[in-house]
């Protein structure tokens, strides 16, 4: 929560006056970039096979809780010339935005425990669109008056448990 996509898409909503057309192309451009990611993080985990897998993801997990802790902001690779239409410039704007995103890093991490390149990409991309289309939808509104220190800090919690969790669940412990 709070991170630089969100802002994109409050940028990205505002510009262009689209929801729809935003929305999609958060969701194009997730699925793309979320299932290359996650046949990565496949890939890397089949060729890193050892018993010491389990403890590089746990340690990965809890590093993308403490990374969470640190707010993003937007850069000037993350919104499209104004000559696109809302689709196309959300689309590569949103893909370019996940290029080394904590999200995009969460993708890899779980589809390498996990081994189901579907489920992680349906997963991570759920969860991108559950926390990007009501920014684009209620847009400032929805900025003021939610606590998104609060929710940053409980996603972070998440991880760090998650990772915690999968520590603890490693063979040898």
């Amino acid at each position: 929560m709070g991170d630089k996509t969100q802002l994109l898409a409050l940028v990205l909503a505002a510009r262009y006056r689209a929801p729809v057309s935003v929305g999609l192309g958060i969701l194009v451009a997730t699925i793309v970039n979320h299932l290359a990611t996650a046949a990565a993080g496949m890939l890397a985990a089949d060729l890193l096979v050892g018993p010491w897998l389990p403890w590089i993801i746990a340690a990965a997990f809890i590093g993308i809780g403490i990374w969470t802790l640190v707010p993003d902001k937007l850069d000037d690779r993350g919104v499209a010339p104004n000559s696109l239409g809302a689709f196309p410039a959300t689309l590569i704007a949103f893909f370019i935005a996940e290029l080394g995103d904590k999200t995009q890093f969460a993708t890899a991490v779980l589809a390498a425990e996990h081994q189901a390149l579907i489920a992680v990409t349906a997963g991570t991309t759920l969860g991108m669109m559950a926390a990007n289309l009501p920014v684009v939808a209620l847009g400032s509104v929805f900025t003021r008056r939610l606590p998104l220190d609060w929710l940053r800090r409980g996603a972070a919690a998440l991880f760090i448990a998650t990772g915690i969790y999968a520590f603890f669940s490693a063979p040898g412990l």
